[in-house]
């Protein structure tokens, strides 16, 4: 199991369009994925999951991973967020 904290640094948050960008970068895995925000726990391959997350401005997401290509989806993941989605 590969775990990280990324932070929100997108002005918007994650609304619709990345959390589309994310559940199609992260259905190409074969890992299970998934990010907490505080108590709750969601699968990062739901989009509804992903939006519902409420992840703001700013908010520290944890991502887990854990499965075969764990590594390579966590360090994905990290760069989608590192890049802001490609809004900014």
């Amino acid at each position: 199991m590969v775990q990280e904290v990324v932070k929100v640094v997108n002005r918007a948050g994650i609304h619709a369009r990345p959390a589309s960008l994310i559940v199609g970068v992260t259905k190409d895995f074969k890992s299970s994925i998934y990010f907490e925000l505080g108590s709750e726990r969601i699968n990062a391959k739901s989009i509804l999951g992903v939006i519902t997350l409420g992840a703001a401005y700013n908010s520290e997401i944890k991502v887990i991973a854990d499965g075969e290509d764990e590594r390579e989806a966590v360090d994905r993941i990290v760069r989608m967020f590192a890049s802001k989605f490609e809004e900014e």
